[in-house]
C-alpha cells in the first residue's frame, strides 16, 4: 500500500485550531476538551483516510479554494479520541 505524506498548512492549521473555540463559544460543544477531540478527530481522518475517500468537484463559484472537496460526518464512536498535542509532528 502506497504511504502519502500529509502536510497541514500553517493556515489550515489555525483554521483549525480556531475552530475549537467557535465549537465551544458557539455552544456545540459544552466543554472545550470536548471540541479539542472532535477538531483531533478531523485531523486523524484526513490522515488516515484521505487518499482512499472519494472526492467530488468543486462548483466554479468555490474553485478559488481547491478544484475537489470531500464531504465528511464524524461519528465520535468510530474514530480514537486524543489531544491535539498529539498532533503536532503530522508531516
Amino acid at each position: 500500500m502506497e504511504e502519502i505524506n500529509i502536510v497541514f498548512t500553517d493556515e489550515a492549521s489555525s483554521y483549525l485550531d480556531d475552530l475549537i473555540q467557535i465549537l465551544y463559544r458557539k455552544e456545540y460543544f459544552g466543554f472545550v476538551e470536548s471540541a479539542e477531540i472532535y477538531v483531533s478527530d478531523i485531523y486523524y481522518f484526513i490522515k488516515d483516510n484521505i487518499k482512499d475517500f472519494p472526492n467530488k468537484k468543486t462548483p466554479s463559484e468555490l474553485q478559488n479554494l481547491g478544484t475537489n472537496y470531500i464531504f465528511i460526518k464524524l461519528n465520535l464512536e468510530q474514530f480514537g479520541t486524543s489531544s491535539l498535542k498529539n498532533l503536532t509532528k503530522i508531516t
